[in-house]
């Protein structure tokens, strides 16, 4: 599937999706305490996103050998990776909880993922999670229209491996727009010796792109059972997640889920 560039019309409407992912983390901050539940948040989110018309594409999406997904988030605690399933199970203190939003609305597609702490939590969670969300917009400050899509993937990996941790290879930032995975993929990582295919993409204007690296506390492997969704760290370590939609313009990059710009 060929690279879309979007209208400027297109992007506003990408945009306005997005405006309701960064309200529905609102929502989420305040709800993420001990005794709360990853389903009362899949519930708050979903009454938010019908509010304004939207719909989630997360829910009964279809992959391969898996029953279509269940939920309108993913809500991954501790030493799930990603497409952690909402339950009833209390949040503990000291947990780490990533919650991945992704709204569909008028056609068009904003996600973006955030990990939050449950209480208090120690100080090895806190550093995870800053080198976490600083991973993050270190890619995102490496954009530049006309750059290299390459130059994102190393300044991701280098600030996490630089911080002792590691980035997940199986899972991968993507495209996003009409549908929730488009090309390019947006690889949280440099193979070495390799120039992997979208590695050599040019980031031009009208590309939009969810950067999304997961960092985890130890070895980069992940692992799952087959037929379920959720996928865990190998070595039991934590894994943060942390994603914004972002838009390349003729001149600038536009962060479209930035939750510093909404207020409910």
């Amino acid at each position: 599937m060929a690279v879309i560039l979007y209208s400027e019309r297109q992007i506003d409407l990408i945009r306005q999706a997005s405006r309701i992912v960064a309200e529905c983390h609102h929502i989420i901050r305040g709800m993420v305490k001990p005794g709360a539940t990853t389903r009362q948040i899949d519930q708050a989110v979903t009454a938010h996103i019908r509010k304004y018309g939207g719909t989630s594409p997360f829910y009964n999406y279809e992959l391969p050998g898996k029953e279509p997904f269940p939920a309108w988030i993913c809500a991954s605690v501790n030493d799930v990776v990603v497409h952690g399933v909402p339950n009833d199970v209390p949040l503990e203190a000291g947990d780490l909880v990533s919650i991945d939003v992704g709204v569909r609305k008028d056609g068009y597609i904003g996600d973006s993922a955030w990990s939050y702490a449950v209480g208090a939590i120690d100080e090895a969670a806190q550093r995870l999670m800053r080198i976490g969300e600083e991973s993050l917009y270190k890619g995102i400050e490496a954009m530049r229209p006309r750059g290299k899509l390459v130059d994102v993937s190393r300044a991701i990996q280098r600030h996490v491996e630089g911080h002792g941790y590691s980035v997940v290879r199986e899972y991968v930032g993507h495209g996003v727009g009409q549908s929730l995975h488009e090309e390019p993929q947006v690889p949280n990582y440099v193979q070495p010796g390799q120039m992997i295919p979208f590695f050599r993409e040019i980031l031009k204007p009208g590309m939009c792109l969810a950067v999304e690296p997961m960092v985890n506390e130890g070895s980069p492997q992940v692992e799952s059972t087959d037929g379920e969704w959720v996928v865990r760290t190998a070595d039991g370590g934590r894994s943060v997640h942390f994603e914004h939609t972002v838009v390349v313009h003729a001149d600038r990059i536009e962060i479209l889920t930035d939750q510093t710009k909404v207020s409910l």
